[in-house]
């Protein structure tokens, strides 16, 4: 079995990965951000971005909503930060340096929470969803794009084998959807909406949850 991802393991990948990120998959993981961001966007109001990385999604807000960025990674977070000073995005609150598994924010403060690529590289997958789900307000959603796991065949061969260099990596291949499922329907807050295939070749997923309970501000179904 591939040894479990630890905060220090993830913040020196991360590190690495921070010059040439962009490069290696700004244009891979693109048709998720936006389909992210879009998602997001029909909620609207304040949106934190949990793994803002370098800030790639940033433009694509509309200047309408109040965005807020934390990442593990400092490196990945100095990005960021001079992506939204060049953009000039004046809709852009603030950055942080934050654990997702411990999130600096009180309770029901955001409309949306959204994480791509994000719940396959952290220590503890569950305990990260409960966070997203204590600070994201009645009525909003949890919206998640990520690399999901084969059930079986020879993929699923593939991502076991490969799992020990990808811990290195940063990340967990191997990870299923039916993990985050099992959260939802042990969490007893969250209700889940939509599970939806991305490119390339529909191994990445745009997965959405909305928060139980009574707001002005409606989850769209």
């Amino acid at each position: 079995m591939a040894a479990e991802l630890d905060q220090d393991t993830i913040a020196k990948a991360y590190a690495r990965w921070a010059p040439i990120y962009d490069f290696v998959f700004g244009a891979v993981f693109d048709r998720g951000r936006k389909a992210a961001i879009a998602a997001a966007e029909r909620i609207g109001g304040r949106i934190l971005e949990v793994g803002v990385g370098t800030g790639l999604s940033l433009p694509d807000y509309s200047s309408s909503n109040r965005v807020t960025g934390v990442d593990i990674s400092a490196p990945m977070l100095r990005k960021a930060k001079a992506r939204a000073a060049e953009h000039r995005l004046t809709n852009v609150d603030g950055f942080a340096v934050m654990d997702a598994q411990r999130l600096g924010f009180q309770d029901g403060v955001f409309d949306v929470v959204v994480a791509q690529y994000v719940i396959t590289a952290v220590p503890d997958p569950e305990a990260t969803l409960d966070e997203f789900a204590r600070v994201v307000k009645p009525g909003g959603e949890i919206i998640l794009v990520n690399h999901l796991g084969a059930e079986s065949g020879l993929r699923a061969t593939f991502e076991r084998s490969f799992a020990p260099i990808a811990r290195r990596l940063g990340w967990r291949p191997e990870f299923r959807f039916e993990r985050v499922a099992r959260w939802a329907a042990q969490h007893r807050g969250v209700r889940f909406v939509e599970r939806r295939a991305m490119p390339p070749l529909g191994q990445f997923s745009l997965i959405r949850f909305a928060r139980l309970g009574h707001t002005a501000r409606e989850a769209y179904a």
